[in-house]
């Protein structure tokens, strides 16, 4: 046992020096939670296995606190001084350092970091997002719905035409995103210059035919730096302001992809994809971290947005409350996690136009999300830039939630529901592309399943036009009924049937 490492009661850990985590920690050989968890924090910040002779006194104050543990839930809570860290702002670093190489130590038996606090004097180091939901809005003039999106099916395998014509059908159906599978890159049937000017092409043909603007997420992740800038660079040249976003696999690219992208591209919307994730977040799995935890990283590296997971809707694993935390986590100025009360403030909590946001914040939640369609709706009359909030030197802003994975226009309302809001983005692939009528009427139908839900209505009640003739959405709902998609009692309600 590393006893220097153990300071149980220390309340000094809340005076915003610090960087507070809590572990579920678990050893082998019947060994005490203190003696595991005190060479856990060693290894996670100034030490090693053994107590280490060659330190300074100022070394010192760069190890991490062990002050409080629940041995009856394996639970240990661990401060670390943020000034350990790199002073670039670089969630890399962090990540090393807390939830990197201990991972391999020999004596766990499970290491999972279920929740994380960064004081206000910490956040006033890192980037956060610069592009958020709140400037696609304005650019697609969409303010009352969920951003309605889509994902190109097959996710692989069609040249880049044939994926344009796919991105030209849903946008002329009404929807407002497309972006690309996490795997497409630059295959040799689908070279990557010749896809965005293909879809450059189906994005004009959309835009005049519809009036309404467009936006397309295109995946940069790349081999090395100089091929990601390239291909970012190109898509910058090609594409109009506000159009796109760059989606980067930020699990298997990195959190230093993710923050180059941030910070060379401020005007972008950086769209994180977490491919790979569930090695680290799924509740079966003993080492690794939570949705939330990974959540308030992309946020503090500055990602745009980020999957946040489908709550329990959908084929996707994942928990209701874990991933509905994890939105909050991602959306609100004040979110209250497992363990810790995040505020997103760079000044203090108690600063009176803080507390005013928090205010006014809880309110809109507590008004749930058809009510704050409504809002919207009429805040957009008077001020298309009302959602804006105007303090931005003082908190770091929103990250966009996206929910995908096994949602289809009959799990919409459901979605929509459970999430409690309508500010994230939703993208539906097969739920989109498997229509019976193929992919425009994929889209009609989502955007009328949205329709029904805002105004109170069942699906059945919005799937037939004033003569009584079947819509997009009745064959949505008649093929996804037969075709295995898991519908609940809720489900079931929204139907009307």
């Amino acid at each position: 046992m590393q006893k220097e490492y153990i300071q149980l009661g220390n309340t000094e850990v809340h005076n915003g020096q610090y960087l507070l985590t809590v572990f579920r920690i678990e050893g082998y050989d019947g060994k005490s939670i203190l003696d595991v968890a005190s060479e856990v924090v060693a290894e996670s910040s100034n030490g090693s296995n053994v107590a280490v002779g060659s330190g300074t006194p100022f070394s010192a104050t760069m190890g991490g606190i062990i002050y409080e543990v629940n041995e009856v839930e394996n639970l240990v809570y661990v401060a670390y001084p943020w000034r350990m860290f790199d002073s670039g702002g670089n969630v890399q670093n962090i990540m090393t350092f807390i939830a990197g190489n201990v991972f391999g130590m020999s004596s766990l038996k499970r290491l999972k970091l279920l929740d994380v606090y960064f004081p206000p004097q910490m956040l006033q180091q890192y980037d956060g997002p610069s592009t958020t939901l709140d400037d696609m809005r304005d650019y697609l003039q969409v303010f009352d719905s969920p951003i309605l999106g889509t994902i190109i099916k097959p996710k692989i395998g069609l040249t880049a035409s044939e994926y344009a014509e796919l991105c030209y059908d849903f946008w002329a159906g009404g929807g407002h995103f497309v972006k690309n599978d996490e795997p497409q890159a630059d295959q040799d049937f689908c070279p990557y210059f010749k896809m965005v000017d293909a879809i450059r092409n189906a994005m004009d043909r959309a835009e005049d035919e519809t009036g309404h603007t467009k936006v397309h997420s295109f995946n940069v992740s790349a081999a090395d730096f100089d091929t990601m800038i390239k291909r970012a660079d190109y898509v910058y040249s090609k594409m109009r302001p506000g159009s796109f976003a760059f989606l980067i696999d930020g699990i298997t690219a990195g959190w230093m992809a993710v923050q180059t992208l941030r910070r060379r591209y401020p005007d972008v919307f950086i769209h994180f994809h977490r491919a790979g994730h569930g090695a680290f977040t799924r509740s079966e799995q003993a080492f690794g971290f939570t949705v939330p935890v990974l959540t308030k990283f992309a946020r503090l590296a500055g990602a745009s947005g980020i999957h946040t997971g489908t709550m329990g809707v959908g084929k996707m694993q994942g928990d209701v409350n874990e991933d509905g935390v994890a939105m909050q986590q991602a959306l609100r100025v004040q979110s209250q996690g497992k363990f810790f009360k995040q505020v997103w403030s760079k000044v203090p909590p108690s600063d009176f136009d803080i507390e005013t946001m928090i205010q006014a914040e809880a309110k809109l939640w507590n008004a749930g999300p058809r009510e704050l369609s409504k809002m919207r709706t009429e805040m957009a009359k008077i001020d298309p830039h009302a959602s804006h909030l105007k303090s931005e030197w003082r908190i770091m802003k929103k990250t966009a939630p996206i929910v995908s994975g096994g949602i289809n226009p009959v799990l919409l309302p459901r979605v929509i529901d459970t999430a409690g809001t309508i500010d994230f983005i939703t993208t539906m692939g097969g739920g989109t592309h498997s229509h019976p009528m193929k992919t425009r009427a994929g889209a009609k139908a989502i955007v009328e399943a949205f329709k029904a839900w805002k105004e109170g209505h069942t699906l059945q009640e919005e799937a037939h036009d004033h003569k009584g003739n079947d819509t997009e959405l009745q064959s949505a709902v008649r093929f996804f009924k037969s075709h295995g998609v898991h519908l609940t009692p809720e489900d079931e309600a929204n139907i009307g049937e």
